[in-house]
């Protein structure tokens, strides 16, 4: 398995969601991260069975939250460039990585 790297605008996503969600419920945000570390392992373990959203680009959608992870292999890696709401700005994520 290739390691998966985020690019930190996709980090700072994935934090400022994590937040959010504590917010709005104890212990809401801990499981949007434990679901994201779901979709990450899944990532890892088959890079290419996510769609292909843009160019080399794929996606994998996170359970129960409307959220995805954007990424793309690398010869070494796996960079996740976005962590997406789905319901919000679906390219904004272009010229990333």
């Amino acid at each position: 398995m290739k390691p998966v790297r985020f690019l930190p605008p996709a980090e700072q996503e994935l934090k400022d969601a994590a937040a959010w969600y504590e917010a709005q419920a104890p212990k809401l945000g801990q499981a949007f991260l434990d679901l994201v570390e779901k979709a990450t392992e899944g990532v890892a373990a088959n890079p290419k069975l996510g769609p292909v959203v843009k160019g080399s680009v794929r996606r994998r959608l996170v359970v129960r939250f409307p959220y995805a992870l954007l990424y793309r292999e690398t010869r070494t890696e796996i960079l996740v460039l976005a962590v997406m709401h789905l319901r919000r700005r679906p390219m904004y994520w272009t010229g990333r990585g």
